[in-house]
């Protein structure tokens, strides 16, 4: 193999040309122009590199040529006409004069840059040894490396301290979850069959039948392979294996990789005797890479599946930086400039190793660029369903709709069925429903009737407002991304718990294969979105282990600032009864690492010690029996507020008013306060003191005058004890829930006791606390029974079998964890429980993928001509897909569909998705009111929200493009008429309209939409 075919092999790797009967993502639009870019390796790549030459040579030539014809002058001039041969030589008596030597210089480089030709060679070896330096074992790693003498490479570094840096830096970790969706190949150039594999659920739990810890893909036992039409559909499952499939497929010994090529084999016979198309099995048992197609492809599929992802943030701009460095330090490096007599051959050789590297930068840069465009688009929403507690929606809504709704829920299988699973028992009749707080899911209603609750709850509040929570299932950079225009800087508390960065699987719900840079990645991207949403005011709480705590401590100081760090605290991993094995001790502790977003951070340490009111509780039950002494201690209880901080003598003082965050407190005639307003500033300053309602302890805030919870308007003022505070050793308590509390088996699951601990002393009542590593959902759960507002977000099928009903369990009232405890029963008990939240599924990158629609764009061909494979031709081919707004469906934001997988397994399915929520979300919308109209036959939504304290209205209705003047006027008078009463700033409508600014400022939706979607 010559060095140009050894080169453009390595092309054909790095553009994936081993991928070219496959049929799903990616690969999809490389192999759309799989002849134009094979046309550009195999002549076009040639002749560029020839063109670039014959430029370079020509010019030179011409360039020498006139210093020969002026060198020529020189030596008549001087030596006279007989110093020259006929032919142009130089006689040899004159080779030692200065004109001479000249001469003969430039006619010698005339004849070396008339030889250009035996460098072209070089340039192939050049852009060979540069792109394949970043070309491992079939990925691309775009990683800084420099071949200065010892150092294969080089970390970017600008004189910090200390610098943070990994091997997929400036890179986006985008594995989104452990399997692939479907993963489909054509049998030949021709496509005569299409084979399909597809993960399937497991039918059965296997339990104790388990005898692998580790997991591997196997064929469905149900059914493993369908023929239809053209497509052979063929289904695996991934998970343990039981003793019998241990023997079945000899898998006794050995590593994971070599169990799963023997699981492959036998997977490949047994899919050939369920086979008996001919043809079909002949395409199958042909050769591809030494291996028959189809098992190459089974191979290739259980491989891929446990590899990582990534997306390069800038790669452009990485490689040409590089490629840069790689000329100067390899092409043109000082010893081939010292070696060489006639340096204008290397300087053409640079060149052209800078036009065709550029030209290969561009189009690697353009399919990297674009896939960072879909993975960074923010997602739609897919669904949108609300869980409201009974007691919620009678308060809220009136008798007519509560009736209504109570003959529904009575006729909802579905919605009784679930009860009855969660524990409620039967529901037969109304009774069984009286005093109830049993949670309603829309999931289990018709559209109708849930924008008809919506509607109602919102006649009298706003709804956003008394939302307690939301749920959203997403890989959570994607659902972090959509969030960030609507909570920027609104989060209080964050705590998460990622999956650790270990060396073999830990047995979670989720995949733990990182490695350390790829869980650094992965980790420092959803982390700069993380700190985007803290309140400037908020705290963000990261678990680790040893395998990564040292490096959590550094992304974090880098991410969120070193003078932003708080504290390492350390929290009990186990019992403690662990045996030390070899030669180190057992591991019985982790790490939480807590650090605030600025030196503004709310900071309260929860304390041991009684304040001054649980003091007069206790001696309110001793006097019971007393009623005289009874009646003066509760009259003292009433007017008496004071602060006990740590005495020191001599600072009493006779002060009657005092100011505690603004509000002024008297003491009741003829007494003083303890301590001035100095002493009490300076504890207010240390977290010690904060205002609460004396019954409750919901804090008290400026613009209320009565507690929110229980309506009273007496308040306390609450102490704390530095000398009795938590310290940084929280291995009193365990940090894992220590039962099997949700019937599936969970070591992960964190203890309520420890999230009580983080969520109360970073955060007040009403704030809002988020995980975006939910897990089995107890920071949400813990949140809610602390009375705070909570966002959790989790991607595993666990959602919906562990976090949904742990969620829906918690609004009914959970009795379990934090409940049991004294200070939590006076927020959240049997009469205080109830709520209100909704759940969400996102679309995901994969998603996105599946959506992409290519369109040959002739006219920008013709335009752009070369240049339009190497830079342009996603951007013009891709513009009408609806992966990303396609304007056109929006007439209808009803019927808008994608395709769509909505588990980790199983077939994909179009579906219509939330549009208006969507929108609300790029916008930034709090939203306060909502209804649902029909007029003439036509379908509208009306959402009031806020933003930026201006009232905005969103109008949602189907358009159609042969309305005529008198339908455009209909639809102004009853937008016009619906609105009136809200009297918005600015209307947001889809499709064309007549509306007037009379009704606010008018905008449309499209362009909108479009523009936030990928801001």
């Amino acid at each position: 193999m010559n060095t140009i075919q050894k080169f453009q092999e390595l092309l054909k790797n790095l553009f994936q040309f081993e991928s070219s009967d496959l049929d799903f993502g990616i690969y999809r639009i490389l192999n759309y122009k799989r002849e134009m870019i094979e046309k550009f390796i195999e002549k076009d790549l040639v002749n560029k590199v020839e063109t670039a030459f014959a430029r370079y040579k020509d010019k030179r030539i011409e360039d020498i040529q006139q210093r020969l014809e002026e060198a020529k002058r020189k030596i008549i001039d001087t030596l006279g006409n007989s110093a020259l041969t006929p032919t142009g030589e130089l006689k040899p008596e004159y080779k030692d004069t200065p004109v001479g030597k000249d001469y003969l210089s430039i006619k010698a480089q005339k004849e070396e840059a008339e030889k250009i030709d035996e460098i072209k060679l070089q340039v192939f070896n050049d852009l060979y040894n540069f792109f394949s330096r970043y070309y491992e074992e079939g990925d691309f790693v775009p990683q800084y490396r420099y071949s200065i003498k010892g150092h294969k490479y080089a970390i970017p570094y600008n004189g910090e301290e200390v610098k943070l840096y990994w091997a997929n830096a400036e890179q986006y970790y985008t594995k989104t979850g452990l399997l692939f969706r479907d993963y489909a190949f054509f049998t030949d150039a021709s496509k005569s069959y299409k084979v399909l594999f597809r993960i399937v659920s497991a039918k059965e739990e296997l339990g104790s039948n388990k005898a692998t810890k580790e997991r591997f893909f196997i064929l469905d036992d149900e059914k493993p392979v369908e023929l239809e039409d053209k497509t052979l559909i063929i289904r695996f499952q991934y998970r343990e294996l039981t003793d019998e499939e241990v023997k079945h497929y000899e898998v006794e010994g050995g590593s994971n990789t070599a169990k799963q090529e023997k699981i492959n084999q036998k997977s490949y016979e047994e899919i050939l005797n369920n086979l008996k198309e001919l043809s079909l099995k002949g395409f199958l048992i042909q050769n591809k890479n030494d291996k028959p197609l189809l098992l190459y492809h089974i191979s290739r599929f259980t491989a891929k599946n446990t590899k990582d992802y990534f997306i390069h943030k800038n790669l452009k701009k990485f490689l040409s930086e590089q490629l840069d460095y790689f000329i100067k330090s390899e092409v043109l490096d000082i010893e081939t400039l010292e070696k060489e007599r006639f340096l204008d051959k290397h300087i053409t050789r640079a060149k052209v190793v800078r036009e065709i590297g550029s030209a290969i930068i561009d189009f690697l840069s353009q399919i990297e660029d674009f896939q960072k465009r879909l993975w960074e688009k923010k997602k739609f929403v897919l669904k949108t369903d609300y869980v409201i507690t009974m007691d919620r929606i009678k308060e809220w809504t009136d008798d007519e709709f509560y009736k209504e709704l109570i003959d529904k829920v009575l006729r909802n299988k579905e919605q009784l069925e679930e009860w009855k699973e969660l524990g409620f028992g039967d529901i037969k009749d109304e009774k069984d429903l009286e005093g109830k707080k049993f949670p309603l899911d829309t999931n289990y209603f018709d559209e109708e009737f849930k924008l008809k609750l919506l509607e109602k709850i919102s006649e009298k509040y706003d709804l956003d407002d008394v939302l307690d929570g939301i749920l959203i299932k997403s890989e959570n950079w994607q659902a972090l991304n959509l969030l960030l225009n609507k909570y920027k800087e609104k989060v209080q508390t964050i705590y998460i718990d990622p999956p650790f960065n270990k060396e073999q699987d830990a047995d979670y719900l989720y995949n733990v294969r990182y490695k350390d840079s790829t869980w650094i990645s992965m980790l420092e991207n959803r982390l700069r979105l993380a700190r985007d949403l803290l309140s400037d005011k908020g705290s963000i709480f990261v678990r680790c282990d040893y395998n990564g705590n040292m490096y959590v401590r550094l992304l974090m100081n880098e991410i969120f600032g070193e003078e932003n760090f708080r504290n390492e605290i350390t929290i009990k991993r186990t019992e403690g009864k662990s045996r030390t094995e070899g030669l180190s001790y057992s591991i019985a502790t982790e790490s939480l690492l807590f650090y605030a977003k600025s030196e503004k951070q709310y900071f309260m340490i929860p304390s041991r010690k009684t304040d001054f009111y649980k003091n007069m509780l206790v001696l309110l039950e001793r006097l019971k029996k007393d009623e005289e002494k009874l009646e003066v201690v509760k009259n003292l209880f009433k007017e008496i507020f004071w602060i006990d901080l740590d005495h020191r003598p001599g600072e009493r003082t006779t002060s009657s008013v005092v100011n505690v965050f603004g509000i002024e407190f008297k003491a009741p005639a003829g007494r003083h306060w303890l301590y001035n307003q100095n002493r009490i500033d300076e504890a207010i300053k240390k977290g010690k003191v904060r205002i609460v309602c004396v019954k409750c302890e919901v804090p008290y805030y400026s613009t209320i005058s009565k507690c929110e919870i229980c309506g009273k308007k007496e308040f306390k003022i609450q102490i704390f004890y530095d000398e009795e505070s938590l310290t940084t050793n929280w291995t009193d308590e365990m940090s894992y829930a220590q039962s099997n509390f949700w019937g599936i088996k969970f070591p992960t699951e964190n203890s309520e006791i420890l999230l009580k601990r983080v969520i109360e002393s970073t955060s007040n009542q009403g704030d809002l606390v988020m995980d975006f590593f939910l897990g089995s959902g107890t920071t949400t759960a813990v949140a809610h029974k602390l009375k705070r507002k909570w966002i959790g977000i989790e991607m595993g099928e666990h959602f919906w079998t562990v976090v949904l009903p742990r969620m829906k369990k918690v609004l009914a009232y959970d009795k379990s964890g934090i409940s049991k405890e004294k200070d939590v029963k006076e927020k959240y008990n049997e009469k205080t429980a109830g709520g209100f939240f909704k759940y969400q599924i996102l679309e995901q990158y994969e998603d996105t993928l599946d959506n992409i629609e290519l369109k040959e764009n002739k006219k920008a061909l013709e335009l752009f001509k070369d240049e339009y494979l190497l830079k342009y031709f996603l951007d013009y081919e891709t513009r009408e897909s609806p992966y990303l707004l396609n304007m056109e469906s929006l007439k209808d934001p009803f019927a808008y569909k994608l395709k769509v997988n909505l588990s980790e397994v199983g077939e994909p399915q179009e579906m219509v998705v939330d549009i208006p929520e969507t929108f609300n979300y790029l916008l930034g919308l709090k939203v306060k009111k909502i209804k649902a109209r029909e007029n003439d036959g036509k379908r509208y939504l009306f959402i009031l929200g806020e933003k930026e304290g201006k009232n905005i209205a969103v109008v949602w209705r189907k358009y159609c493009d042969d309305w005529n003047e008198e339908d455009f006027k209909k639809d102004k008078e009853f937008i016009g008429s619906e609105l009136k009463e809200w009297q918005p700033s600015i209307v947001y409508v889809n499709g064309q309209s007549v509306l007037t600014p009379t009704m606010g400022e008018i905008r449309y939706i499209e362009p909108e939409f479009k523009r936030l979607m990928e801001e």
